[in-house]
């Protein structure tokens, strides 16, 4: 079991404790002071340190659990600091469904996609990091297989996206990308049927060998308007 030294949180008088309890704790978190998947003391030992009651700790660990900062393996099991990985699937979760309670259009959400990556394939292009360009190259590779099923093909089709953004090195980059690719994808499950796709899959498969030749010869500026017109006319926007 880990222990943190007694000084590391303070003890706390605000009328709502359970927030301050949180706040401590998160910040920890997001400090590195406690790392990712490190077991947290029990509730009896954090109560202790921070001078409140056992109930007000398991309020603030519920809140922090919402938040996806904490976890548990199972129903029986010690809560844990979450990993990174898990953080950000409760972020792509989050934008999907905030841009669904506000109504943001589908056009909307194509033309941050765009931002998105024509900023990243400009720096993939100046610099890329090669092991994502391997990436696209197999993901390309999956979807110029004529067996490759429609489900194969569409998650190709996004791992491509991905790794091209990937390439660019900037990790804030790759976050919101998938944050974005999701949040399309929830308000969209219809983007696509598998008759349309047979009829598309050709002309999609050119699009994506033509972005990333213009990525490997270093053509940024040609990359983003390629990017531009195969993104719109994909989604109608």
């Amino acid at each position: 079991m880990t222990n943190i030294p007694a000084h590391t949180f303070r003890s706390v008088s605000r009328p709502t404790i359970y927030a301050e309890v949180a706040d401590q704790i998160r910040a920890a978190i997001l400090a590195g002071t406690l790392s990712s998947g490190e077991r947290l003391p029990p509730e009896r030992e954090l109560a202790r340190q921070f001078g409140v009651s056992r109930a007000s700790v398991r309020e603030a660990l519920r809140h922090l659990q919402a938040q996806g900062l904490v976890s548990a393996r199972g129903r029986t099991s010690p809560l844990e600091t979450a990993s990174s990985d898990a953080a950000a699937v409760r972020f792509r979760e989050a934008l999907g469904h905030v841009a669904q309670l506000h109504g943001v259009s589908r056009a909307d959400l194509v033309e941050l996609r765009v931002a998105i990556e024509t900023t990243a394939l400009l720096r993939a292009a100046a610099a890329p990091i090669p092991e994502r360009l391997d990436e696209a190259r197999a993901a390309l590779a999956i979807m110029e297989r004529a067996e490759a099923s429609p489900q194969e093909f569409q998650a190709a089709d996004v791992a491509f996206h991905v790794a091209l953004v990937g390439a660019s090195g900037n990790q804030a980059l790759l976050l919101v990308m998938q944050a974005v690719k999701d949040a399309i994808r929830t308000n969209l499950d219809d983007a696509l049927s598998v008759r349309s796709l047979g009829k598309l899959r050709p002309r999609i498969v050119a699009e994506h060998r033509a972005l990333l030749r213009s990525i490997e010869r270093g053509a940024g500026e040609s990359a983003a308007t390629q990017l531009r017109r195969h993104l719109r006319e994909f989604y109608g926007t």
